[in-house]
């Protein structure tokens, strides 16, 4: 089923067993997070800037390394890029938007600056919407690999989202209201 998303500007199908974080902690403006009930995996729909001078092939890139940064794993060997592919017009709803890409990376990180470091498998769709300066990003962090220590050692990885789930996400998005992006 299609949950509103930012007020109801766009909407996607959220997959089952999603907690709005927002309903826990403050969450920019810019941003709508959902977290599994019973797994570490976490979605996050973001508006960003459009960044016009990264070409559509290397938007995707570009994004999962400025998340890198963010994540305090930008230096070499604490993230990697699996493969970076175009999402075919045929499967999205999404037509406003002029390319759309999917990454498959990981980054090797760490839950609330925690010292235990944790490898995250990150898929990450992005919608260029250039006529609104902006980019949709669209994140879904799948923990594989947690270290002991870690605050998140005790969370159990059975029945999480699957690819699968984040697929039918990514196809879902729908442009409700383009006053969002003003």
């Amino acid at each position: 089923m299609a949950r509103q998303l930012f007020g109801g500007a766009l909407s996607a199908t959220v997959p089952l067993n999603a907690t709005d974080i927002s309903e826990l902690r403050e969450i920019p403006d810019n941003q709508e997070v959902f977290a599994h009930v019973h797994t570490d995996q976490s979605i996050i729909i973001e508006l960003v800037e459009y960044q016009g001078h990264v070409e559509d092939a290397q938007a995707a890139r570009y994004h999962f390394e400025d998340l890198a940064a963010s994540n305090k794993a930008s230096a070499e060997g604490l993230w990697e890029v699996q493969k970076v592919e175009p999402i075919p017009n045929s499967q999205i709803n999404l037509q406003e938007c002029s390319s759309a890409w999917l990454l498959s990376g990981a980054q090797f990180i760490s839950k609330f600056n925690e010292e235990a470091k944790n490898i995250v498998n990150i898929h990450l769709g992005v919608f260029r919407l250039p006529q609104y300066t902006t980019d949709i990003l669209i994140t879904f962090n799948d923990p594989v690999n947690i270290s002991p220590l870690s605050s998140s050692a005790a969370v159990s990885a059975d029945d999480g989202w699957t690819l699968q789930d984040f697929d039918t996400l990514l196809q879902s998005v729908r442009l409700l209201d383009p006053g969002v992006f003003t």
